[in-house]
């Protein structure tokens, strides 16, 4: 385990945060894991529903890329824009107190634009494998976003 402070790489707080540990960070790759709690998203009766693994891969991408960037001296990113391209499940529902371990690979990235490949586990079980495409906000479309979401609540 790798002892980095997710809460300085990723906006991502509780519930919504889901990983909590970082296994292993490379430029283009990582290895996190997390416990299926009562607390996240999606849960109900015991059980989470499997489209919460893609949110696991997506803090996982985006602890991989803030890692490096803090590396790089910069700021860690604070908005993604996330897309599905493909998922596959083979399961619906993750029972409380599963271990999760999310392995994502950058495929190719141009600027602010990323495809990602996730796959998630627990112990030697493919839960799922996924391809997201993320898009990485710069302060100014966030601060044009905040601005209209403002605008459009008064």
């Amino acid at each position: 385990m790798l002892n980095i402070d997710i809460d300085s790489i990723i906006p991502h707080r509780e519930p919504i945060k889901i990983i909590s540990e970082v296994l292993d960070a490379q430029e283009d790759s990582g290895i996190t894991a997390a416990v299926v709690s009562p607390s996240w998203p999606l849960f109900e009766e015991g059980v989470v529903d499997a489209l919460i693994l893609i949110e696991a891969a997506a803090q996982t991408a985006a602890i991989v890329e803030g890692y490096k960037r803090k590396n790089q001296g910069k700021d860690s990113v604070k908005g993604w824009l996330v897309g599905i391209k493909s998922a596959e499940f083979n399961v619906t529902k993750i029972p409380v107190n599963t271990r999760l371990t999310v392995f994502v690979n950058s495929k190719y990235s141009l600027d602010n634009y990323a495809v990602i490949e996730g796959t998630i586990k627990s112990g030697e079980d493919v839960l799922a494998t996924m391809v997201l495409q993320a898009l990485r906000l710069n302060e100014a479309d966030i601060n044009q976003y905040n601005v209209a979401r403002r605008q459009a609540n008064e």
